[in-house]
């Protein structure tokens, strides 16, 4: 099976601009991604795709592939496409989305992901962990999911699912297990090309959750179970935390 990550990478994040070339003890955050990355034993290759000349620079000078990409694109799905395309010198099966603010990304994850295509039924693949703490439960933030008994994933909400009735808010961590969303996703090579010509979805635009546009058009997600964390930069805030 020949994987490829592909790490989308903007500069002009509305939150946290130049957030790819920030340091974090003497490395930018680009680069601790894509070597994390580089680790995975089921990738067969990483580049990062991007719309700046700087982010593609910087990534040129640890020797990392890079390519350009438009800058019209509204997401990292988008930008992962573009890139594929570029991407000629293989036949790829599988593409793992991999999030460009997360300096500390488990490679086990990324093999992880990428193994749940052993099952030829997988289109779409992602992650999630349990959910020990009440804040994070009713953090709009922490995207929560609930799944089938096949493991597809039912919903993606910012809201705490399922509703425990019989229950106070602060017990339901301790009555159900809820699951945490880990934002690493992987495709079938075929799946995601189709997925991102599709409109946005009514699900999506309530939720601002890409993945309820999948969902809603037919295409089934698998998630896999992992007890690691992921560690997502989105503020300048969060940044000084993890410092």
């Amino acid at each position: 099976m020949n994987a490829i990550g592909i790490i989308p990478a903007r500069f002009a994040s509305t939150r946290f601009p130049g957030k790819p070339l920030v340091d974090i003890q003497g490395k930018t955050m680009i680069r601790r991604v894509y070597e994390q990355a580089m680790q995975s034993k089921a990738l067969t290759a990483v580049v990062v795709a991007t719309d700046d000349e700087r982010i593609y620079k910087e990534v040129e000078s640890f020797r990392g592939k890079v390519v350009m990409t438009a800058a019209h694109h509204k997401n990292g799905t988008e930008r992962c496409v573009e890139a594929l395309e570029k991407s000629t010198q293989n036949q790829w099966d599988v593409v793992v989305n991999i999030q460009g603010d997360e300096p500390f990304i488990h490679p086990e994850q990324i093999d992880k992901v990428v193994a749940c295509f052993k099952n030829d039924s997988v289109q779409i693949a992602t992650l999630a962990r349990l959910l020990a703490e009440e804040k994070e439960l009713n953090n709009p933030s922490t995207i929560k999911v609930v799944r089938k008994a096949n493991g597809e994933a039912l919903y993606f909400s910012r809201s705490a699912i399922p509703f425990y009735r019989d229950a106070k808010g602060e017990e339901w961590v301790k009555k159900h297990p809820y699951l945490k969303h880990i934002g690493i996703y992987a495709f079938r090579a075929e799946v995601i090309k189709k997925v991102v010509k599709l409109a946005p979805s009514a699900l999506e635009l309530a939720e601002s959750l890409e993945q309820l546009r999948w969902m809603e058009n037919g295409y089934p997600i698998f998630v896999d179970i992992t007890d690691k964390e992921a560690i997502s930069i989105d503020t300048p805030e969060d940044l000084q935390k993890i410092r």
